[in-house]
C-alpha cells in the first residue's frame, strides 16, 4: 500500500500525513509550495509538488500510490469561484486521475450538513453545495470510496469518543482533526468502511467503540 495525500499542507491533510507515517504506511504528500511542506510535514513523506487545479500535474504526483485522500478544501477569501474550483472542479480532477490509475480506495473528507441548502457556511459561496456535487461524482466514479463528513474541526485533540452515523442524520458536534485523520486511515482496512459515507463527531459521554463496529453500524 502506497498513499497520496492532497491538501497535505493543511490543518487535516497535514494529521491524515502523520497518521500515515505512524502505520508505516509510505504516503506521498502533495503540495504547491515545496519549501512550506518541508517545514510542515514530517521527513518520512516524499514530497511531491502539483495541484489539484492543473491536471496535467497529478499523473505524476500519483506515480505508483494505490490508494488516495483527498483533504483539499476552499479556504474563506473573496474570490466567489474558489469553492466551486477547489472543492468541486480540483477534486473532480483528482478522481479523474485516480480512476485512471486504478487506484484501489479513494478516500475523500467532505463535511457535515452538505444536503443542507440553507445553512449558514453556503453564504460563502455555496462552499457545502460543491462539497456535495464532488461526493456525487465520487460515488458515481465507479471507484472504492469512503466519504468523511466530519463535524465542527477542532486543532486540539481531546479524549472524547468518536460518534460515526449514518449520511445525513448528524447535524452538530465537533471532532479533533486527529481523529477525523484516524478515521480516515482506518476506512482503508475496514471492509465495512467501503463505499460508505460516514458522519464523524466526537462525544464526551460517548460509550468507546472499535473501529470496526463503528463502520459497521453505518447503513
Amino acid at each position: 500500500m502506497k498513499a497520496l495525500v492532497a491538501g497535505a499542507t493543511g490543518q487535516t491533510g497535514r494529521r491524515i500525513v502523520n497518521e500515515l507515517v505512524k502505520r508505516n504506511i509510505p504516503v506521498r504528500a502533495l503540495v504547491r509550495n515545496l519549501e512550506k511542506g518541508q517545514e510542515i510535514l514530517p521527513p518520512e513523506a516524499e514530497l511531491v509538488v502539483g495541484d489539484v487545479l492543473k491536471p496535467e500535474s497529478l499523473s505524476a504526483a500519483v506515480g505508483d500510490s494505490t490508494v488516495v485522500f483527498c483533504a483539499t478544501g476552499a479556504t474563506p477569501s473573496f474570490n466567489p469561484l474558489e469553492p466551486y474550483q477547489v472543492d468541486y472542479e480540483g477534486t473532480k480532477n483528482l478522481i479523474d486521475i485516480a480512476k485512471a490509475k486504478n487506484i484501489e480506495h479513494f478516500v475523500m473528507v467532505s463535511s457535515l450538513c452538505v444536503s443542507q441548502l440553507l445553512h449558514p457556511l453556503n453564504l460563502f459561496w455555496l462552499i457545502l453545495v460543491w462539497k456535495k456535487q464532488a461526493e456525487e461524482y465520487l460515488q458515481k466514479s465507479g471507484l472504492t470510496y469512503t466519504i468523511v463528513r466530519p463535524g465542527g474541526l477542532k486543532n486540539e485533540d481531546t479524549p472524547d469518543s468518536v460518534v460515526m452515523s449514518s449520511a445525513d442524520t448528524l447535524f452538530d458536534g465537533s471532532i479533533p482533526r486527529t481523529k477525523v485523520a484516524q478515521v480516515c486511515v482506518e476506512a482503508l482496512f475496514q471492509d465495512e468502511a467501503r463505499n460508505k459515507i460516514v458522519e464523524v463527531i466526537a462525544r464526551p459521554e460517548a460509550s468507546d467503540r472499535s473501529w470496526q463496529e463503528l463502520f459497521a453500524n453505518v447503513a
